[in-house]
């Protein structure tokens, strides 16, 4: 690809970055940001893509979840410990349900950027610059928080460093051991308004624990009863950072962007000519796509000759986001052109950004049936046409919110502003993210079983 390099995408128009008012700070940032050790290394990205082409073939599911967007003041342990563990929680009934291996991949580590709609936000007639995420500015209505800063950019790798740390300590120390996380499941069946729906599901899984006990698979024996591997991701726009992170592996000798395992392009800076997909287009991390109800079987064929000319299995994850009202009209035909030319893809659903919707009170937030009905349409579109729904991608906390309405414990719209405490865009909770993950394990068995 003699035609790329990190930067130059900066010859390309581009979408939702902010406006740095100092420009020899920004330089100085990113020449500090390529000084820093990579957060991720070249040989765990290359697993990840390993594991996604094996999902592209349908031998494998993907589950992506995790904070809509990081927060600088709420970063602690407590916060990454209990969603990586309602991320192991949702694995361990999907893995069993699939009778096949969940490649899991948190929104976490590196998820400090968001893009916005607008780029003024206005309140009581004042209008300031919308806020972008921790990694730009700052959520407070304030002129001073408002304004881009650079050296947000240090602080969220140095953020990023340290939650990375955290999270391989969890997967390797004990914490992701099988048998603890179905009692956290168990836990969870037992005090659910439903678990009589679950319990069936939860017991099978207990009485597989049991058997591989019997015949000697302990922690003991096998590493993977004990341990996991959890990779991270994020949407990589704010493109000075990523390609500040960006290292030519010294045993390949390609590039790859070390802020996270895998990255991915929104729905709105996914333009063929611009600078994200030129970008991304040179680096040889696994890559995510959000696509909407809009999008044209065309677009995303165009999107593949872009990315993925060699048609390598692993390297594109196209991630719907269409809204239960849209999903089965607007999903088939795009899936069909892409069955028909034969191209690698992994499907994942993101039922979140098309079902938000704005409460009586002025809080944004979704409903759990409707996140629950996209999921089961997105099924059901890949089964008709005989293709594999390969993945879940969900914006989810292990913390006890109220910010999506619905599920067991029936959050009403009243209820929001209890414990509503999202940056940006309305999380499941733990609850929800659990119930979610029995009801999906349903479709995931049919649609394996479908495939022999």
């Amino acid at each position: 690809m003699t035609n790329w390099s990190a930067r130059s995408w900066r010859d390309r128009p581009i979408q939702q970055q902010p406006n740095y008012p100092d420009p020899a700070q920004l330089s100085n940032v990113e020449q500090q940001l390529k000084m820093f050790p990579p957060l991720v290394f070249a040989e765990e990205i290359r697993a990840l893509r390993r594991q996604l082409g094996q999902v592209s073939q349908g031998q494998g599911f993907l589950l992506q979840g995790g904070d809509c967007a990081e927060s600088f003041a709420d970063f602690n342990a407590p916060k990454i410990r209990d969603t990586f563990k309602v991320i192991l929680q949702m694995a361990i009934v999907l893995t069993f349900a699939g009778s096949c291996p969940v490649t899991k991949v948190a929104r976490m580590a590196g998820q400090y950027a968001k893009p916005r709609s607008s780029d003024l936000e206005t309140i009581d007639g004042v209008s300031l610059p919308s806020y972008r995420g921790d990694i730009i500015n700052g959520p407070e209505f304030t002129e001073a928080a408002r304004v881009p800063d650079a050296q947000r950019m240090l602080q969220a790798y140095h953020h990023s460093a340290a939650t990375l740390n955290l999270l391989r300590a969890f997967a390797q120390g004990g914490l992701a051991d099988l048998h603890k996380v179905h009692k956290w499941n168990m836990s969870f069946v037992a005090a659910n308004p439903l678990k009589d729906k679950y319990l069936q599901v939860a017991e099978q899984i207990q009485s597989a624990l049991k058997f591989m006990e019997v015949v000697g698979i302990t922690a003991d024996t096998n590493a993977t009863i004990h341990e996991t591997q959890l990779f991270t991701s994020h949407e990589a726009l704010l493109l000075p950072y990523e390609e500040a992170l960006t290292r030519t592996d010294t045993l390949t000798g390609l590039p790859y962007d070390c802020s996270a395992h895998m990255v991915w392009i929104g729905e709105r800076t996914r333009q063929l000519d611009h600078a994200h997909i030129e970008f991304m287009r040179g680096i040889h991390n696994p890559i995510g796509v959000k696509i909407g109800p809009t999008t044209k079987p065309d677009d995303v064929i165009a999107l593949l000759d872009a990315l993925n000319p060699e048609n390598e299995p692993g390297r594109m994850t196209f991630i719907t986001r269409m809204g239960a009202d849209n999903l089965a009209a607007a999903l088939p035909a795009i899936v069909r052109k892409v069955k028909s030319e034969g191209r690698h893809v992994v499907w994942s659903s993101d039922p979140m950004h098309g079902n938000t919707v704005k409460a009586e009170n002025g809080l944004k937030t979704r409903n759990f049936d409707a996140i629950h009905q996209e999921l089961r349409q997105f099924f059901a579109v890949h089964q008709a046409e005989g293709t594999y729904p390969g993945g879940v991608h969900l914006e989810m906390t292990g913390e006890d919110v109220t910010e999506c309405t619905g599920g067991a414990y029936q959050i009403s719209e009243q209820d929001l502003t209890q414990r509503y405490r999202t940056q940006c865009d309305p999380r499941l909770n733990a609850d929800q993210v659990l119930e979610l993950a029995f009801l999906v394990a349903d479709s995931l068995r049919e649609a394996r079983q479908g495939r022999g």
